[in-house]
């Protein structure tokens, strides 16, 4: 995200890219919409530049000016904005880092016409975790470039990522590409369905699956129970299987009692739906 907002700020003008993050002279205000704001966007602040808040259509056309850069974009919160996609003359940057798989979103967002996208390397993609995928237009990815590693004057030098990640990002983008994604989503399926069984023969315990409508869109299980006849609260549970053997992680969240616990399927090995759907029965099923 960095690189990126470099990319657009500084281009390929050498002046500009030692100078940065001063701005004099540049572009140095970036538009975002209020309800896309993240802990992430500080990857943008980096270069120096403010973020100009928006929450209307109205709102966003009286923001640009002389000064604006580019318009950020937080694809998992697209649906509580008023703006979707690009419309004005600014390049737009959309942060869609959890929404592969599935595979189509590699794609799509810049068939939308969003100038640059980024992917994390990890998650669904299974690269490196310093790893990640920025892609767009031509002439920002090669502005973009010159604004790291391994030109030595760059904001983005410390991103450095070293040559074995590389190849090991490549690799596990090709090997991405030509899975079989119609047989992992059922082998999903198949996983949240194991893990429901068990847990929905358990007495006052629901188990629905569902699929996130965006971001980590994929088979999950959501869990609740009534938290004051059990007695056990959602992080009480949390707790549980993370301090148990083996220790499970389940969705990271802060739920509200009744709201239930959330279980990917994605990141499970074959033989763990059981592992995991078998310490939630020890924890919150009948005791002898």
């Amino acid at each position: 995200m960095t690189v990126g907002t470099a990319g657009v700020l500084m281009g390929t003008n050498a002046d500009f890219i030692q100078r940065i993050p001063d701005l004099t002279g540049m572009k140095s205000e970036v538009i975002v919409q209020k309800s896309h704001r993240f802990p992430y966007d500080h990857m943008v602040r980096n270069c120096g530049v403010k973020l100009i808040e928006v929450e209307t259509r109205a709102e966003l056309v009286k923001a640009i000016g002389p000064k604006t850069a580019m318009m950020l974009f937080l694809n998992k919160a697209d649906h509580l904005g008023a703006v979707k996609m690009k419309e004005h003359k600014i390049a737009t940057f959309n942060d869609a880092a959890a929404d592969a798989p599935p595979v189509e979103n590699l794609f799509t967002p810049i068939r939308l016409g969003f100038d640059l996208v980024c992917t994390s390397g990890g998650k669904g993609i299974r690269g490196p975790q310093s790893a990640g995928i920025l892609a767009g237009r031509a002439d920002l990815i090669k502005a973009a470039r010159m604004n790291t590693s391994p030109n030595s004057d760059t904001i983005g030098r410390c991103c450095k990522v070293n040559k074995e990640e590389m190849v090991g990002m490549m690799v596990a983008l090709e090997s991405f590409l030509k899975e079989d994604h119609k047989a992992n989503w059922k082998e999903w399926e198949g996983r949240v369905e194991t893990m429901r069984r068990v847990v929905a023969r358990m007495p006052g315990m629901k188990a629905t699956p569902f699929v996130p409508p965006i971001a980590n869109s994929v088979p999950h299980l959501r869990v609740q129970w009534d938290v004051k006849k059990v007695g056990l609260t959602e992080l009480d549970l949390m707790e549980q299987l993370r301090g148990g053997t083996p220790s499970i992680e389940l969705v990271p969240n802060d739920p509200k009692p009744g709201e239930g616990v959330e279980i990917a399927s994605w990141m499970l090995q074959p033989g763990e739906a059981e592992v995991v759907a078998g310490r939630i029965e020890e924890i919150m099923g009948p005791k002898a």
